[in-house]
Order: C-alpha cells, then sequence, then structure tokens
C-alpha cells in the first residue's frame, strides 16, 4: 500500500527561517545613492531575493529597483550615477508571500498631492487588508501586492494639512511591526512601530545623517553609530537638522528576540548586546541546562557557530569544524523537480569526514523550522561514521507562526507544532535533541528569567504571545485572502 510522508525531505523550502528586510538611509551626502548600496551589501543577509535604491536631487527623485543581489545590480558606476542627490534611501527585499516581482521591489514610490514620497518598509502591517479593502472601496487603486503601499494610501487620503501629520495619522492606523525610512522633498524621516519590534539605527558619516536596520552597515560606510531611533519615535530630517517626534503613547518595548538568535549579523549590535557575545552565551546555557558526554561540539555553518564555540568553551568539549559549507552556491542552482535536488544540502554542506569518523559528536544550530535540514544534516554525520549524533538548539522550539516580518511556515507545518521533544527526535533521527529553554534565552540576555507578564521581548514564535491584535489573522476566513492580496513581509 503507498502511504504519504507527512514529512517530506525532497525540499528545503520553508525549512529556513529568512529574515524580513533590511533598510537603509542617507540624509546630506554627495555620495548619498554609492553609501546605500555599500550599506546595502552589509545588510544581504536580511534579504537577498531583490534590491533598490531612490535618491532625490532637490528636484527630481530617481529609483533603481531589480531581482538579485546588491553586488550585480549596484556595483556599476553607471547604474550609481543614475542616482544623484544628497539624499537616498535602499532596501533588500525578501517576500515571505505574494509576488516575488518588481513591482513589490522598494523603496515604494508615488506623486502625492505634496510631491514625491518614497518608503523602504522592514516588518509587517497585520491589518493591512483590512485597511486595503476599505482604501479600494473609497476609490484607491493599488499597484502591487506589497502591504508597504497601505501606508502610501493611507498618508494621500489623510484628511490632515502638513505631510508629517498626514503620516502620523497614517501610522495611527496600521497594526504590526514597521521600521520605516521615507523620503519626501521636504526631507527624509526614520520611525519605529511602539513596540520597537523591528530594528533601526542611526548614525553619522561627517555632515550625513544615517539610518540602518543594523550597526554592522554603519561601520562598513566608515559612519559612527549615534544611538538607536526609539520605539514610537519620529526623526526628522531637513536641511541638516535632526528633530524627534514622539506621537504615540509609550508602551513597554518589544523587540523582536530572534534578532540575537539568528537574523542580525554577528558583528552587530542590537539594543546595546553584542549579537556574538549573546549567541556565545546562549551555547554556554545550552551546555549548562542539556550536558552530554562527547567527543567534539560542531556547529551547524553559518549560524551555528557563535553558539557552539560558547557551547563548547563552557562544557571543556572541543570545538571543530565538521561541517564545512561552501559559500559559492546559490539558492536557485537547483530548481524544484530536478531529479538531483534531495541532494542539495550536499552543495552548501559537506562533512569532514576524517575527523567525525568513530566519534560523538554534538551539533549546534540556532533554530529547527521543519526539521528536513536537521534530519539531513543528522543523516550526513552519521553517513560520514559519527558514532553518536546529539543535536542542540540554540533557541525554544518555534511553535507559531510569526505576522512581524519573519518568514514562517504556517504552524501546521512547524515540526515543533506536530510533535513533542521525543518526537522530533526520532523524526530526526539523533541521539538527543534539546533547545535551550526560554528562560536560558533570556538569561543570555541579561535577564534572570522571562517575565510572566509584559516580557521586555516579542517571543511569539516560540510562546504565542503575540504583542499586538492581528486582525486580519484572527479570522480564520481572511488568512488564505491575505497570503495572496497582502505581502506579509517587505
Amino acid at each position: 500500500m503507498l502511504t504519504t510522508n507527512p514529512y517530506d525531505v525532497s525540499s528545503d523550502d520553508g525549512d529556513t527561517l529568512r529574515e524580513e528586510c533590511g533598510v537603509f538611509g542617507v540624509s546630506g551626502s554627495s555620495s548619498a545613492a554609492a553609501l546605500v548600496a555599500l550599506g546595502l551589501h552589509a545588510l544581504q543577509h536580511r534579504g537577498q531575493e531583490a534590491a533598490g535604491i531612490t535618491s532625490f536631487d532637490g528636484t527630481h527623485f530617481h529609483t533603481h529597483r531589480a531581482m538579485g543581489h546588491v553586488a550585480g545590480n549596484f556595483d556599476r558606476d553607471d547604474v550609481i550615477r543614475a542616482l544623484p542627490g544628497t539624499v537616498a534611501a535602499g532596501h533588500v527585499r525578501y517576500s515571505t508571500s505574494g509576488d516575488t516581482a518588481l513591482r513589490n521591489v522598494q523603496p515604494l514610490y508615488a506623486e502625492l498631492q505634496s510631491g514625491g514620497f518614497a518608503v523602504a518598509h522592514n516588518g509587517n502591517i497585520s491589518n493591512a487588508l483590512k485597511l486595503r479593502r476599505e482604501l479600494v472601496r473609497r476609490g484607491s487603486i493599488f499597484q502591487s501586492t506589497s502591504d508597504t503601499e497601505t501606508i502610501i494610501h493611507l498618508v494621500a487620503t489623510s484628511s490632515y494639512r502638513t505631510l508629517i501629520d498626514r503620516f502620523i495619522d497614517a501610522l495611527k492606523q496600521i497594526e504590526g511591526a514597521y521600521s520605516l525610512v521615507v523620503m519626501t522633498p521636504e526631507g527624509m524621516i526614520a520611525c519605529r512601530d511602539p513596540l520597537g519590534i523591528r530594528p533601526l539605527v542611526m548614525g553619522r558619516l561627517d555632515d550625513a545623517v544615517i539610518f540602518a536596520s543594523e550597526t554592522v552597515a554603519l561601520d562598513v560606510c566608515g559612519a559612527t553609530f549615534e544611538r538607536i531611533v526609539e520605539p514610537g519615535e519620529l526623526v526628522i530630517v531637513q536641511n541638516g537638522e535632526v528633530r524627534s517626534v514622539k506621537p504615540f503613547a509609550p508602551v513597554p518595548a518589544r523587540p523582536c528576540i530572534f534578532e540575537w538568535v539568528y537574523f542580525s549579523r554577528p558583528d552587530s549590535i542590537v539594543d546595546s548586546h553584542s549579537v556574538y557575545s549573546v549567541r556565545k552565551e546562549i551555547g554556554a546555557q545550552l551546555a549548562a541546562e542539556s550536558p552530554v558526554d562527547a567527543d567534539l561540539v560542531i556547529p551547524v555553518p553559518d549560524s551555528g557557530v557563535p553558539a557552539a564555540i560558547g557551547y563548547a568553551q563552557a562544557s571543556g568539549i572541543p570545538f571543530e569544524l565538521g561541517i564545512i559549507r561552501s559559500h559559492y552556491v546559490g539558492r536557485t542552482f537547483i530548481q524544484p523537480g530536478d531529479k538531483v535536488r534531495h541532494l542539495g544540502v550536499k552543495l552548501k554542506h559537506n562533512a569532514n569526514r576524517a575527523l567525525i569518523e568513530g566519534k560523538r559528536v554534538i551539533l549546534v544550530d540556532d533554530s529547527i523550522v521543519r526539521g528536513t535540514t536537521s534530519l539531513k544534516i543528522v543523516q550526513m554525520m552519521r553517513d560520514a561514521g559519527a558514532a553518536e549524533v546529539h543535536l542542540r538548539i540554540a533557541s525554544p522550539p518555534t511553535r507559531h507562526s510569526c505576522f512581524y516580518g519573519v518568514d514562517t511556515p504556517e504552524r501546521t507545518k512547524l515540526l515543533a507544532h506536530k510533535l513533542d521533544l521525543g518526537g522530533m527526535t526520532d523524526f530526526i533521527h539523533a541521539d538527543t535533541l534539546a533547545f535551550v529553554s526560554i528562560d536560558g534565552l533570556y538569561k543570555a540576555l541579561g535577564e534572570a528569567k522571562r517575565a510572566d507578564v509584559r516580557p521586555n521581548y516579542c517571543d511569539a514564535c516560540f510562546t504565542g504571545d503575540y504583542p499586538t491584535t492581528l486582525t486580519d489573522h484572527d479570522d480564520s476566513a481572511q488568512v488564505d485572502q491575505f497570503a495572496l492580496l497582502a505581502e506579509r513581509v517587505i
């Protein structure tokens, strides 16, 4: 009798948590577009499907948007010369649903009554479908399937007099997570949602003001970090002057905890915490909570490396590179349907057999989503002759979908939602499997444990404790339509 395997491993689709997007803005530099291109290079890990830059020369807006990486699209002099002006904003994109098409590549641009309006958005508007329906009913015509376009229409239809007031009016109507860099003829605006779920920092390079999703992008440009953009704050840059507006009632911040687990580059500083140091401490917490006798600690590259170092240092078990990663394999090298796609994991990772054979190994990875990649990595260790394979995960089990700008599969496809720890261990074929506890994750960030009420981070993917309303998702009848009509992440 033929049976269908509910845990099909023929494809790794959906088995990696992909972060949202990255934004970068420059105001007050004669090399604005070139600086943005450099900044986007540093943020490439936050979005690898498409990139775009919009500049303003004091009279006209100029835009170049393209599918693919920053390199190849923005490393030509003719492209940068076609983006003149002292103000520019850029965006790298990974879509989580909806179209992968040029019409959704940011910054999005529109001509409003007040002039040009360009916006780059990291995050997800969780009531975009409801707002979109109302805007369409009132006559708005949408050009993309992006939730970000909702912001443009809300600004355009606001009855307030000044552009800033219309923008604030728009922000007060949206739910969810956003870090925005906006360009208008009047200047540049950078802002975060009231909970600060998505990151945004501010820096300076000579007379220029720079905004970026991560501090590493400031480093690459030679800029100096000045401060974070506070949750709920609008930073307005006009004619070299910087002012701050805080139009929202203050609420306790809830930045995304996964920035420290996986999303941010390890050489970034996020809300005063070194990402690299936090990841090492998560590994140390794992070693304390889930020790096991073994010969080697091996990271699943590259995201598991800092946690594996922390685990090795805390446990006294040697750290070794037992898996070698190829950095020259593109995401599209093997297309769905190719007869050899089941070998795809070996294109990126290969076991160091001479090191592994006969050894008891501890594999350290950042997370488990569907579990298909973990299954293949564990099998790779066994094929290389490992005597035992123990898997340690530097985050709690991912049991819930993210609606704030992170690409997670439907909840029913998450391995930790479907199976308990024993079931996951059996599925992955590991000798043992352990995750860092939610309290251990908070300890790595300097807290005694996770607070029962109003924790200091958004950890909804682990706990189901969503810090905002989810209008489009609470109505189950709307979810499928939302996936079709509104792109969850830009």
